[in-house]
């Protein structure tokens, strides 16, 4: 396979591979995020389901921790998907400050989509990689979240 040579800008010379990731993530969400439109979803909103379709019921807060995204944005997506009927959110019994976040038919009704449409998106960012190398590239994404998410973020390292 005969693969175009990236037209790395010199600044990102000494960066080969963060480069590589940069333009790997944004292709791959610019992908996703057209497939997602034509569920009407925004980016983001099929995780959130996702882990809502695992588990319904959970507090914001759970949900902030499974999709590691901040407060701000979670609370944005979870109140354009109540407005589109995937979802409810009411103050917890044990506490009114705490959202329960609750799954609605329609929300429910997301799951084969959802799947369908991972399954698509996975065919397709795979397509050009045997099965040896789709397995290697997992693994290695993993190594390489772990390497950088074991790192105090810039910043941090005196906090």
């Amino acid at each position: 396979m005969n693969t175009p040579e990236p037209l790395i800008p010199t600044t990102a010379g000494a960066g080969p591979m963060s480069y590589a990731i940069f333009q790997l993530a944004r292709a791959h969400r610019a992908y996703a995020a057209a497939m997602l439109r034509e569920m009407d979803l925004h980016p983001g909103q099929e995780l959130l389901l996702m882990h809502l379709l695992d588990r319904d019921g959970q507090t914001q807060s759970e949900l902030l921790g499974s999709v590691g995204l901040d407060h701000s944005t979670v609370s944005k997506s979870l109140r354009r998907m109540q407005d589109a009927g995937l979802l409810i959110r009411e103050p917890a019994a044990h506490d009114r400050r705490v959202m329960v976040v609750h799954l609605t038919d329609r929300g429910r009704a997301m799951r084969e989509p959802l799947a369908a449409l991972w399954k698509s998106l996975e065919e397709t960012s795979a397509g050009n990689l045997s099965e040896q190398q789709a397995e290697s590239f997992v693994e290695t994404a993993y190594a390489i979240t772990e390497a950088i998410s074991s790192r105090a973020l810039p910043g941090e390292e005196s906090a």
